[in-house]
Parts: structure tokens; C-alpha cells; sequence
């Protein structure tokens, strides 16, 4: 586990010694905010101690806003810019972490732990530490006496990980964002030596759809079996859809990240990418990226049977049969049209579908813009000189769905590196490089100042 410090050895050194200890302070105090929906959720409290260290911190008291939303909240924060006619640089996040069960964990998920390098706690990762180094970077501009042109808001929501209806609500209030910087995606890439590898940045994310599947059947008895059975008949279509393969797609971000993330994949993988790459059509790509569940789902739209239901007694024939299936939908694509794709698969009238899809709206890509793609490239530089950096797109879904639905270009921009075996985001014991927090800063106070001038 020493080998968390050993990313930033090869970063630049940073000077910015009250902002590093904010960020740190601040992500300890939020992994404690049992941020959680349901009963109990102190999402609403963690906003409440945020917006105190942004007033404390030069934000006006009048300029941070938390707004009630069911059991959870959301928080905007503007720092108003010289010129009042310039959209604004917004700065997305969420501080509401998926459910942790303590009995389950190596150290109370709720109780934030500082160990041999690494910041463990619900939210480690995804995303409070992020958040609270944006926060302190901020902090850190206003200290040293910056003046933004354009306004900088920061907004964090507070159901990112479930309904997303604090995210709806942002994005509807900020759609006239000049750009969007979601602290939630991208991130670097660490070898199991701690070298950085390379960083990408989000400028698309797939759909995310849920599909209910039914078949109904008057039943009967056991003893007496008819053919049309809802059981055996649901099956067949989930049968069909299993071994369906969606037409495979390439956008010119994925063109992109397929060619220099071959270079760091096992020479099968970096072949099959590259022919990809150069023809969607390649049947052999296909076949080996296909079969690499970290692959399949940056060719094309994927559907998988995640739930079934079906039956209601040992000795009745069953009357329902239901199941759902999840569809992560390449950019381009609406939901509808998947489903009607997946009904033409299932090729049986009997089994109805109907879109059940809570949270989630159909986005398309993000354009490649120059200003952003040259802002991250010398922030990055400023700490990481020499890592490559190229774009990739996420399975979905982020608060960056919904400001690309509302018509604002969105970007994963966050400077966070970490190894795969250290990735726990969602999972068990998650935890993050605290090394980590000096060259983010250096990276942000950068990447803040070269987009709201």
C-alpha cells in the first residue's frame, strides 16, 4: 500500500499548503455525512457545512443556495465574473455516495480513515474527496486575489447515484453554461507500480434504459400443462436477446481512445482496438472485443437481463412472467428505437415491453472543443508533464447526461489517478491516494482560471 505515494513522485511539486489541508479537512468531515437516500440521509447537513466553508472562504452568503429536494438537496455556488453578459464556467458534481453496510466493511465506511497514504471512506472516490478539492482550489483562487471574467458555479447534486432529480434540476437551471466540468468523470490511470499511465477526459456517455418484459396466461393447474406456459415463453425471448449482438459503432471519440489505449492493453486487445479502430466492421475485432466484458460495451449498445419474476405457487401454471433488461444505448440512439429492436428480436407478440426507465435521458456527444481540450492539456502538464491524454466515452450515467440533454456541452474532467486494484468505487473499503490532493490543485487552479477568462 506505500505505493500510493508513489503517482505523485512523478508529478511536479505543488505550493499550496493551506488549500492541500482544506481539501483533506473538508473530505474527512464529508465521508462522516451519511449521505445516503432513504431514511436518515444527511445530504441536506453536508450541503449546509459546504456552503459554510465557501462563505468562510470569500463566497458571499447570498451567492451559495441549497435547495430541498424530498429527502436530499442541492447546492449552487456563484462567484460572480467582471462580465455579467459571458455564460458561465460550471463545475458539476455530487456529494449523495451509494448505500455501505458497516458489518460488511474492514473499517466503519462512515468514519473516515487516513492509512498508509490512502483516504478510506464511503465517498473516498466517488466523489467527496473530488468535490472538497474543487471547493478548496476555489478558495485558493479568491486567496490569491483572481477576478473570473466569465462566473464560476459550482453545483453539486444530491441523488447522482440514484433518481437524479436534484441533476435534472441543475442542468435546467444552468443550461446556458459556456461549458461544464464534471468533477465526477475522467481521471488518470496508474500502473500497479504507481507510474501514471495516462489520463482521459469524458466527452460522451452511453444511455442507460431499463425494459420491463411480461407475459400473462390464464394458468391453471400444474397437473394439467397447456403449451403457452408465461415461464418457458419469457425465457425463449430472454434467450434470444441474450445471443443478439447490437450492431457494433465507432464515434470519433471512441476512434480516438481506441487507437492510444491500445498501447496499454495485452497485444490481443491492442490489435482487435486498433482494427476497430480503423473498421467498425472488422468481424475478428468484433469477436475478440466482444468478448472482453471491459470491451464489449465501447462497440455498441449492450441489453443484459438483470431481474426475472415469474410464477405464483409450486402447483400452478404459471398466470405472469416479468423480467427487466438494462440497456446501456450508444450515443445517437433513442430508447424507443432499442426497445422496438428488442421486440423485433424477441419475435413473439406475447411478451410485451414497456420502457420503466427512471433517471435517464437520452445525450449525444460532447464536441471536441479546442479551448477545453487545450486547457486540460496544460493543467495536466503543469503535474503530470508528458502523460498522453485522449478522450473516452462512459457507460453512463452522470449529472453530465443531463446537462448535454438541456443543450450544454459537458466534460469528465477530473485530475483524480488511481490504480485498478484500488478502484472500490460503489464496492468494498473504498479508498483513494491521498497524494492525490496537491497536483488536483495545481490542476484545477489551472483549469478554473483558463476557462473563465
Amino acid at each position: 500500500m506505500a505505493l500510493a505515494w508513489a503517482a505523485p513522485a512523478c508529478a511536479k511539486e505543488a505550493a499550496h499548503p493551506a488549500a492541500e489541508a482544506q481539501a483533506l479537512d473538508m473530505a474527512k468531515k464529508a465521508i462522516a455525512f451519511r449521505s445516503v437516500r432513504g431514511p436518515g440521509n444527511q445530504t441536506p447537513q453536508l450541503l449546509a457545512y459546504l456552503k459554510a466553508q465557501l462563505v468562510a472562504g470569500g463566497f458571499k452568503a447570498e451567492d451559495v443556495t441549497i435547495t430541498p429536494v424530498d429527502d436530499t438537496a442541492y447546492l449552487i455556488a456563484r462567484w460572480p465574473g467582471s462580465d455579467g453578459a459571458a455564460k458561465p464556467l460550471v463545475i458539476s458534481g455530487h456529494m449523495d455516495v451509494v448505500e455501505a453496510k458497516p458489518a460488511d466493511w474492514q473499517r466503519d465506511p462512515f468514519t473516515p480513515v487516513v492509512e498508509n497514504g490512502y483516504l478510506f471512506g464511503r465517498g473516498a472516490t466517488d466523489m467527496k474527496l473530488d468535490g472538497t478539492i474543487a471547493i478548496a482550489s476555489l478558495i485558493e483562487l479568491k486567496r490569491q486575489g483572481y477576478r473570473p471574467r466569465r462566473d464560476i458555479v459550482i453545483a453539486f447534486s444530491g441523488d447522482e447515484e440514484t433518481v437524479m432529480k436534484t441533476s435534472e434540476a441543475i442542468a435546467q437551471k444552468l443550461k446556458n453554461a459556456d461549458i461544464v466540468l464534471n468533477i465526477d468523470g475522467g481521471g488518470g490511470a496508474l500502473a500497479e507500480t504507481g507510474k501514471p499511465l495516462y489520463f482521459t477526459w469524458q466527452g460522451a456517455e452511453k444511455t442507460y434504459a431499463d425494459f420491463q418484459l411480461t407475459v400473462t396466461n390464464p394458468g391453471g393447474h400444474s397437473s394439467a400443462p397447456r403449451k403457452l406456459n408465461a415461464i418457458n415463453q419469457l425465457s425463449a425471448a430472454l434467450v434470444k436477446i441474450g445471443d443478439y449482438r447490437f450492431k457494433p459503432e465507432l464515434n470519433d471519440l471512441m476512434k480516438t481512445y481506441f487507437v492510444q489505449a491500445a498501447k496499454y492493453e495485452n497485444p490481443d486487445i491492442a490489435a482487435a482496438m486498433r482494427a476497430f479502430a480503423a473498421n467498425p466492421a472488422d468481424p475478428a475485432a468484433i469477436e475478440t472485443l466482444a468478448a472482453d466484458p471491459s470491451q464489449v460495451g465501447k462497440i455498441g449498445t449492450t441489453c443484459v437481463t438483470t431481474l426475472i419474476n415469474g410464477g405464483h405457487a409450486e402447483n400452478a401454471l404459471p398466470q405472469r412472467a416479468t423480467a427487466n433488461i438494462n440497456c446501456r444505448i450508444y450515443p445517437g440512439h433513442k430508447p424507443a428505437a432499442i426497445m422496438a429492436e428488442l421486440q423485433r428480436v424477441a419475435a413473439d407478440p406475447a411478451v410485451t415491453f414497456k420502457d420503466v426507465t427512471e433517471g435517464s435521458v437520452p445525450a449525444g456527444a460532447s464536441p471536441m472543443r479546442p479551448d477545453f481540450v487545450g486547457a486540460v492539456t496544460k493543467a495536466l502538464g503543469k503535474v503530470y508533464p508528458g502523460v498522453p491524454i485522449f478522450p473516452s466515452q462512459a457507460s453512463g450515467a452522470s449529472d453530465s447526461m443531463w446537462f448535454r440533454h438541456a443543450g450544454a456541452d459537458s466534460y469528465g474532467a477530473s485530475p483524480i489517478f488511481i490504480k485498478a486494484s484500488d478502484e472500490f468505487s460503489h464496492g468494498l473499503n473504498e479508498r483513494t491516494p491521498i497524494a492525490n490532493i496537491a497536483p488536483a490543485i495545481t490542476y484545477y487552479l489551472s483549469l478554473f482560471t483558463d476557462l473563465s477568462k
